[in-house]
């Protein structure tokens, strides 16, 4: 798992209260995503890209620590698409870094329940999940990551789907150092206000 955030503070973890982790997936195509851009007026800019259908395929969660609040992301890259044994890695990995009890809440994707699910609930007290409302990708803060982050990778072109997962993991690397950008996913969602 790959992590770029404050190490969560141990001493007294249990009064700490829950951490609550947003977590969603996407997917980075090697196509890439154009958009606006500078350019000689007169000359309008052509972006080469490649006509492979490679992809990289991402899972992350945004953390709320209970008491101060301080946001973290977590994320791991796949070069294939996430399913039940990735994601119930992701939450496996996620336990491991937050001491005390943890509610995920994602949206209601079949990858998300069934039984790897259960059994990973059953194995773990502390884990507890929730559930988005069907069809409400605005409450996810998570969604605010895929944004920041596709708009950074815009009008790049890597060559190959390892060299597109470098510059994902880069970008999130950054993503995850900058308390601001994480809570502007926050902000921008249409959560209540709560941080």
């Amino acid at each position: 798992m790959e992590k770029g955030r404050v190490a969560p503070d141990k001493k007294g973890a249990s009064r700490l209260g829950a951490y609550l982790v947003f977590i969603d997936e996407s997917g980075f195509m090697l196509t890439g995503t154009v958009c606006r851009t500078w350019g000689p007026r007169g000359h309008t800019p052509t972006f080469p890209y490649w006509y492979k259908h490679d992809k990289v395929s991402v899972i992350s969660g945004l953390s709320v620590s209970a008491r101060r609040h301080r946001v973290g992301l977590y994320f791991q890259v796949h070069e294939t698409n996430i399913g039940h044994p990735q994601a119930c890695d992701f939450v496996r990995q996620l336990l491991r870094h937050l001491p005390g009890h943890v509610i995920i809440v994602w949206d209601n994707g079949s990858i998300h329940k069934g039984d790897p699910i259960r059994e990973l609930r059953a194995q773990y007290p502390r884990l507890h999940f929730e559930y988005f409302p069907a069809y409400a990708p605005e409450l996810n803060p998570d969604e605010g990551v895929w944004d920041q982050t596709k708009e950074r990778l815009a009008n790049g072109r890597p060559k190959s789907a390892q060299e597109l997962g470098d510059y994902v993991r880069e970008e999130l690397e950054d993503l995850s150092r900058s308390q601001g950008h994480l809570r502007a996913c926050f902000h921008n969602s249409h959560l209540p206000a709560f941080l």
